[in-house]
């Protein structure tokens, strides 16, 4: 069987080298891949939300099933898109429809969800800028740090956590009024402060059932000891030591079991990963977010651990029986370091030359922002490539990370040290 993987960063890197690893697999295609996805697939150089090249491309490489990497197709309707077209609606799309997508899609209705299926999430309310006014009233009733939600995709970027009450306001009106984050701050979710551990929980269902897959944490600040400006991930770490199973069996209790029956009564087919961005209070979950994909760098943590056949879960969930599907993950820790082009996240170069990957050999590189060059590898992109190894502790792992990554080389490459600091 052929399957195509949209995206093309370190998390859709992490899936081809999973599924490489089926022998139920003929040949992987991935659009528009990365330098590390051409060694093991086929890159098609598209765009995953041009829907129509998309379509040329399954039925030009007789493609039988589509994962969806990133989040931008699925909220954009890849999937109804495939459902509504004679020539692709048997071919099974791994990631929800659009209903399911607005998980993601929309901070609003992801809150409303919780709210109506009594998962348990931080106080909020929404506001757009004709109710400016009552918004600044609502951040009076709260206490400091101050959370403002852009109500759409933002990617990553449209999330503030502000201790100031006048900086709220001001950033408030930023965002609705003067569309900060262009029209996802249209509308605009204020929500109390949650205190506590963060650590993410991954769910794939199949719209009836599920498995749980590993837990993990990652560290989205580009300063040591989490400082600095907000990333999309420096780091991961899988499975999260404070997450034991009574925390674990009351996240499937509190948050997923009320998610999985809530999508039903609400009668959205949801078919694929449910990222669940949860607070961990003295031993309480509390949803921070959904999103409707995996995350990355918790990709590059979570499948590698995974022992079962990917595919396998796949088929799963493309034909509502991954209850019946073997499930098994490894005890190791994994751990992985992303080694991002200097001046990340804010401007930096491309076109980086990349070398010393070849001489790796205690652990995983994953490829996110790369591409090729007159055959050599290049950066192409703010996070440039995961460094993931293996472990009897986190200790361990790192260290091999560590000794990876003194390996390679890019130009003005930046890393963090202190991955996993707070949980040795």
């Amino acid at each position: 069987m052929n399957i195509l993987i949209l995206g093309s960063g370190g998390r859709e890197h992490a899936f081809a080298l999973k599924l490489s690893q089926s022998n139920k697999i003929n040949q992987l295609f991935v659009a528009p891949g990365n330098a590390g996805t051409h060694q093991i697939a086929k890159n098609i150089a598209i765009d995953p939300t041009d829907f129509i090249a998309v379509k040329e491309t399954v039925l030009g490489n007789d493609i039988k099933m589509v994962v969806v990497g990133p989040e931008a197709p699925l909220v954009a309707g890849v999937h109804d898109f495939f459902l509504a077209d004679n020539d692709l609606k048997n071919i099974p799309v791994i990631g929800p429809k659009k209903d399911g997508a607005l998980l993601e899609g929309s901070k609003d209705f992801s809150k409303q969800f919780m709210q109506k299926h009594g998962v348990p999430t931080a106080r909020y309310q929404s506001f757009t800028k004709e109710n400016l006014q009552e918004g600044f009233a609502f951040l009076e009733t709260l206490a400091p740090p101050f959370v403002l939600k852009a109500d759409g995709l933002a990617g990553g970027k449209g999330v503030l956590i502000l201790n100031s009450l006048q900086e709220a306001k001001i950033e408030l009106e930023e965002m609705v009024s003067n569309k900060k984050f262009g029209e996802a701050s249209t509308t605009v979710v204020i929500e109390e402060f949650l205190k506590g551990i963060e650590l993410s929980v991954f769910v794939l269902t199949d719209g009836k059932n599920y498995k749980i897959l590993p837990s993990a944490k990652d560290y989205k600040r580009i300063g040591e000891g989490d400082t600095g400006l907000n990333t999309g991930g420096m780091g991961a770490i899988s499975p999260v030591p404070f997450a034991d199973d009574a925390f674990l069996d009351k996240v499937e209790e509190l948050v997923v079991k009320p998610t999985i029956s809530g999508l039903q009564k609400d009668g959205i087919d949801y078919r694929g990963f449910i990222f669940i961005g949860l607070m961990n209070d003295n031993g309480n979950p509390s949803v921070v977010e959904y999103n409707v994909r995996m995350g990355d760098p918790e990709t590059e943590v979570v499948l590698p651990r995974i022992a079962s056949d990917l595919f396998d879960l796949f088929e799963g969930v493309a034909h509502q029986n991954l209850d019946q599907k073997s499930f098994q993950v490894t005890p190791k820790t994994a751990t992985t370091i992303m080694l991002v082009a200097g001046g990340y996240p804010e401007a930096y170069e491309k076109h980086k030359e990349i070398t010393g990957i070849e001489n790796v050999t205690e652990s995983t590189v994953f490829h996110a922002g790369t591409t090729t060059k007159e055959n050599k590898v290049v950066s192409n992109g703010g996070r440039v490539m995961a460094v993931t190894s293996f472990g009897d502790t986190i200790e361990e792992a790192l260290k091999k990370s560590y000794k990876s990554i003194d390996l390679i080389h890019f130009d003005k490459m930046n890393y963090r040290k202190d991955i996993g600091f707070d949980l040795t």
